[in-house]
């Protein structure tokens, strides 16, 4: 999905209409390159001379949904038939597909059966819709308007992606969509655990629950760090979980306008954000990191995670969180570059720990940083490369504060009005929060 925001973002700056296709039946187009073979299905049956404990089973000829191989098997075809083309796979993401000449740019990702496609050279568009169609028989959807579930709004100052539709069913199948509205997705001061409270008699609605709301996050950023804390309960949700997982429906309720506003701006330049909430969990004392990463001003990149092992000072996590976002930029930055997208080094990072940025920049504290070698040796590297720079941020003007711990309301809203990437469509027009 960042692949996908990163290739709207990079059109929607370079004035490049975005058109949406859909392949019919795109499983069944794989070729098997082995031996496959399945049970008879249900009404079919098969008379034979043979004994008749015998067991009859269906040798497949082709891919068929629901198959282990269908995926890659219709990744190989796909690939091959736009090879055939001169088109050539993104070594950073092997959905993007690329073509450039002396005069013309053309990209197209896929995401299993659905794609977009963009660039300067609408004659090699127009013709590559037709070659597709000749191989597979796909749908022209025209415009992106509709993709994976995440609805595009095109306005003066660039695209919004948005969910709202996707809000207003959820809302409806879990009984919310009468529900009274809160201002901020988590209680501030909750403490869940894996222990207290009731076991759930469904557990798979909490976990269904969950599972949507994590595909939100794909355009509500403010919905990160609630949602990786619940999803730490899905083994066994008890009643607390539960009721915290439908206050972010109320909360979602309140504002389902909000979404991922990508720019016209012709800025191309990186910038990132990178937090910690040190010891967080209080059952296992792992902290949370959190960053976000902005192209030009538009959200590309964001992510709330609890650490892998735990820290023994707030500098140890604030610097964990700083290698998180450095691998991330390292991959971005290379991505970019595919799209065409020169490389501005070094990437300005901010962090709001003084510590954590005198552990990068110099060698020293050996005391302090004995546990986290490995970190300090990839972030010391890239710092010396050049790719990135280090910056101090006060902590109230620190963004990414917000995938990292619960906030009061007026805090909340005040992050998201920093955020600028986060807006609000109102009716017949679209304003900022």
């Amino acid at each position: 999905m960042c692949t996908i925001r990163c290739l709207v973002a990079f059109a929607v700056k370079k004035g490049w209409s975005l058109f949406q296709l859909d392949v019919n039946n795109a499983f069944l187009h794989g070729d098997l390159d082995e031996e496959v073979y399945m049970k008879l299905p249900p009404g079919l049956n098969v008379t034979s001379n043979v004994q008749p404990s015998s067991i009859f089973v269906c040798k497949l000829q082709k891919s068929l949904h629901g198959l282990r191989q269908a995926s890659r098997q219709w990744y190989a075809k796909l690939s091959t038939a736009l090879c055939s083309r001169g088109y050539v796979s993104s070594l950073n993401d092997y959905s993007l597909f690329i073509k450039k000449s002396a005069n013309s740019t053309v990209f197209l990702a896929v995401y299993v059966d659905d794609i977009i496609l963009t660039g300067d050279d609408h004659a090699e568009i127009s013709a590559l819709k037709e070659f597709l169609n000749d191989q597979f028989k796909i749908k022209d959807l025209g415009l992106l308007n509709y993709f994976l579930g995440i609805e595009v709004f095109y306005d003066n100052s660039g695209v919004i992606l948005h969910h709202r539709k996707f809000i207003a069913d959820l809302l409806r199948e879990f009984g919310c969509a009468y529900a009274s509205t809160v201002v901020f997705p988590l209680e501030l001061g909750v403490k869940l655990t894996s222990d207290d409270g009731e076991l759930l008699p469904r557990p798979d609605s909490y976990r269904s629950l969950v599972g949507k709301l994590n595909f939100l996050t794909h355009t509500r950023p403010d919905l990160c760090f609630a949602v990786q804390h619940l999803s730490q309960f899905l083994k066994c949700p008890r009643v607390p979980h539960m009721n915290a997982a439908l206050h972010i429906l109320r909360y979602l309720k309140g504002t389902p306008d909000f979404g991922v506003s990508l720019n016209t701006s012709s800025d191309f330049s990186l910038l990132a954000y990178c937090d910690s909430d040190w010891a967080a969990c209080s059952e296992s004392r792992r902290s949370v990191s959190g960053f976000c990463i902005t192209l030009g001003g538009s959200f590309i990149s964001w992510k709330s995670k609890k650490q892998s092992v735990v820290s023994l000072s707030s500098a140890k996590a604030e610097y964990r969180a700083m290698s998180k976002v450095v691998a991330e930029l390292v991959w971005l930055v290379c991505l970019l570059t595919d799209l065409g997208i020169p490389s501005v080094s070094p990437v300005p990072i901010y962090c709001d720990n003084l510590a954590a940025l005198h552990i990068a920049k110099y060698p020293v504290f050996h005391e302090r940083t004995k546990h986290i070698e490995v970190d300090c040796h990839f972030i010391r590297t890239k710092l010396a490369d050049g790719l990135i720079s280090l910056h101090h941020i006060c902590t109230t003007s620190q963004l990414a504060d917000i995938f990292t711990k619960c906030l009061t309301g007026g805090q909340h809203h005040l992050l998201l009005g920093k955020l600028g990437g986060l807006i609000l469509q109102l009716e017949g027009g679209v304003g900022v929060t």
